[in-house]
């Protein structure tokens, strides 16, 4: 606990000490937060005091921190310090000293930083603020033995600053985001296909339902693909007939060719996707046909389709880079979106397959595809082999995205690009999207449900960082 004593002793015997630096925990005790934390709303931070916006955004969130309006009688009258009441005065004029004095004697401003020049003892120490030499860019030695040193002043947030400066920031750093993000929950598909043992059939119906029941508005079921070349996907047919009682959300299905297409429609399928790579070599791989050559089928599929007033989702696959050719072309993935478009896709997916890209790689790819595919139209479906993948939504939502693939518990790879690891964690997704204000309508409780459900099942932990946490916070609240 902090004394007038210690106060004093240190002021005089150890100038090496920075006030300024003192860590507020040492003022203030911690206590244990009695609830479960929500994302910090950026939105909500002109609503906060500046010790509220340090506070949230602080690794040591659970601490109380110092308020600079409070004063030194607050700290007594509260019991957090042991001074006596008639030492008050001196403790703030200290903590006055202590945060904000300083020998200065000019100052010169180059672009937003201020620079301070400061005249030292032999010591190094500034007699006031006591800001030790090797905090200081460079001195010089005066002729009274003195040094004379150029600083950077410590930063100090005011409380009493305009709340517009917070919104003007916070609507820079958000301009183009939308208000409301669409999921298409991919799991039940993409993430299942590529476990090494298959997953029965009641599992994926019951984790279906579940990833409905927590409010997503798509979520695609299976792939009508040949069990040879998918064979955790082989049983396509009974899961469509177990999730005919899902009302109020969307369930495509992957049709890779016209027969499977067929399948589909007779399977009891409303909706399909039809999947196109920007790689010729990841084509040939994936699909055994050239680009061209897949496009030609995605033609027959669109014209089916027309006929049977079903809609049909286009993905675009390797968007930024494939495990065989590498880095990819942004004007290559721009051609093959729009040919998926025009062929009458309602919407393009574009999936970087293997995860490589960054947010320097995804911005000039997303660029090239929106001058030729409307931005409403455009979903992205980020794999997370590099943990990349929130910042690359991050940057995609603040071009206009607003549709974004997942799947729960961060599940998936891809059987024919080696290296890919699993796509980005729903409840990562929506825990980011959650604290940017951003509305998607999907209930996060029940999303950590599913994940525990999935997860139980294939006997391995999440893949989803804010779902680990999220569920450990709550069983840790069931305990106290």
């Amino acid at each position: 606990m902090l004394t007038l004593k210690t106060l004093s002793r240190l002021v005089q015997q150890r100038p090496s000490y920075s006030w300024a630096r003192i860590p507020a925990p040492q003022l203030i005790p911690s206590f244990r937060m009695s609830s479960l934390e929500e994302p910090v709303r950026i939105d909500s931070f002109s609503k906060l005091n500046s010790t509220g916006r340090l506070s949230r955004l602080s690794s040591d969130s659970s601490r109380k921190r110092f308020d600079e309006r409070s004063s030194a009688q607050d700290l007594a009258r509260e019991g957090d310090c042991s001074c006596s009441p008639m030492d008050v005065s001196f403790l703030e004029s200290c903590m006055h000293t202590c945060l904000w004095a300083g020998v200065i004697s000019d100052e010169y401003v180059v672009g937003s930083v201020s620079w301070r020049k400061e005249v030292h003892d032999r010591n190094g120490i500034s007699s006031s603020c006591m800001r030790p030499l090797s905090c200081c860019r460079s001195y010089q030695l005066l002729p009274s033995g003195k040094r004379e040193i150029w600083t950077l002043p410590e930063r100090h947030y005011s409380s009493l600053s305009e709340e517009t400066e917070i919104r003007q920031l916070t609507q820079k750093l958000l301009r183009g985001t939308p208000k409301f993000v669409k999921i298409v929950e991919v799991g039940p598909r993409d993430g299942l296909q590529n476990e090494k043992s298959t997953v029965p059939t009641n599992v994926k119906i019951e984790l279906i339902k579940r990833l409905a029941a927590s409010g997503l508005q798509v979520v695609e079921a299976t792939s009508f693909v040949s069990p040879k070349w998918v064979p955790q996907l082989a049983d396509a047919k009974d899961v469509m007939d177990g999730i005919k009682s899902v009302a109020g959300t969307r369930l495509p299905v992957l049709t890779p060719n016209l027969k499977g297409f067929h399948a589909a429609i007779d399977a009891g399928a409303k909706e399909v996707a039809v999947f196109a790579s920007a790689s010729e070599s990841f084509s040939k791989s994936n699909i055994n046909c050239t680009i061209e050559e897949s496009l030609c089928r995605y033609k027959e599929i669109l014209n089916a389709a027309k006929r049977l007033s079903v809609p049909v989702r286009g993905y675009v696959s390797c968007v930024v880079g494939c495990p065989v050719e590498g880095p990819i072309s942004p004007s290559s993935i721009a051609y093959v979106a729009k040919e998926l478009y025009d062929m009458g896709c309602y919407e393009i997916s574009l999936g970087d397959t293997i995860g490589v890209g960054t947010p320097g790689t995804v911005v000039p790819m997303l660029d090239a595809v929106m001058s030729v595919v409307p931005v409403e139209k455009l979903a992205v479906h980020f794999h997370d082999t590099y943990g990349q993948s929130l910042a690359n939504i991050f940057v995609s939502l603040q071009m206009g995205i607003s549709i974004i693939d997942s799947s729960i518990s961060g599940l998936g790879g891809c059987p024919y690009a080696k290296g890919a690891t699993g796509n980005v964690a729903t409840e990562d997704v929506v825990y980011l999207l959650h604290g940017l204000g951003v509305k998607t309508n999907v209930d996060l409780g029940k999303l950590l449900s599913a994940a525990d459900f999935i997860c139980k099942h294939l006997g391995r932990q999440s893949g989803s960082k804010a779902g680990i946490a999220l569920s450990r916070g709550i069983r840790d609240h069931s305990k106290m």
